[in-house]
């Protein structure tokens, strides 16, 4: 799993201070994943739409960093975490690199990003479960639905959409981590009556800066009180037409 190239002291350097800077303490083996994580990542990317992101120190900063901060916003140890539409492993794979108690599953609609999931845990050797289906159609399956401590999603959905299909992933008392920029207090405001609808309540931000930028980053926490409705999530293209 090592690699030998020039980007490898630069992607262990940033991410190392990095989580220190974030006070989140790193498992003696996560810097060298990490490196390996980029070396898969843009292999494939010549092939694949997986990122913008190319850079390693931005890769580093920007997907890494940005991911391991939510482990600041709620206890992961020896939790079951689901990533909605997890893309290229991010925050979920990420989190799980930083704490490998978390039992994770990465939920993705799209095949090829599956596949490309699945051979890279195989890559970096981590035990994560890979699934392919609409989060909308997932969060119906019994052995899914509030079966989750945590659910996880970055850049899927505005929030009162996101929570539709995101709540009904997590058991009762579990939380939803919903990251989001600063400055979406308009939409965080707007998403409290969905998420007193699917059974949940507002239970504050978490907020940070990316180490070395000055990009602020805000991670919703909303709270399960109650199970979920059977109704919700409802079709995407209702719920895109007359959102909660």
């Amino acid at each position: 799993m090592k690699v030998d190239v020039s980007y490898n002291d630069t992607i262990a350097n940033i991410v190392h201070h990095g989580a220190e800077a974030l006070g989140i303490h790193l498992p003696p083996n996560a810097a060298d994943a990490f490196v390996s994580y980029y070396s898969f990542l843009e292999k494939n990317s010549r092939h694949m739409n997986l990122t913008a992101i190319k850079n390693a120190e931005d890769v580093a900063r920007l997907h890494y960093l940005d991911s391991i901060a939510l482990l600041g916003a709620a206890e992961f140890g020896n939790a079951r975490v689901i990533d909605i539409g997890s893309g290229a492993g991010f925050p979920g794979l990420a989190l799980k690199i930083a704490d490998p108690t978390i039992d994770l599953t990465m939920l993705e609609a799209t095949g090829k990003r599956v596949s490309f999931l699945s051979n890279l845990c195989a890559f970096l050797e981590i035990d994560a479960s890979c699934i392919h289906a609409r989060a909308e159609e997932a969060a119906h399956f019994p052995e899914m639905r509030e079966k989750y401590d945590i659910a996880v999603s970055r850049a899927v959905a505005r929030l009162n959409v996101l929570c539709e299909l995101s709540l009904p992933f997590v058991r009762v008392g579990g939380i939803l981590l919903a990251m989001k920029s600063a400055g979406s207090s308009d939409e965080i405001i707007e998403a409290g009556e969905a998420a007193s609808a699917l059974g949940a309540e507002m239970n504050g931000v978490f907020d940070y800066v990316i180490p070395k930028t000055d990009i602020s980053r805000y991670v919703v926490i909303i709270r399960k009180i109650s199970n979920t409705l059977d109704k919700y999530p409802r079709r995407f293209a209702r719920i895109q037409k007359a959102p909660l």
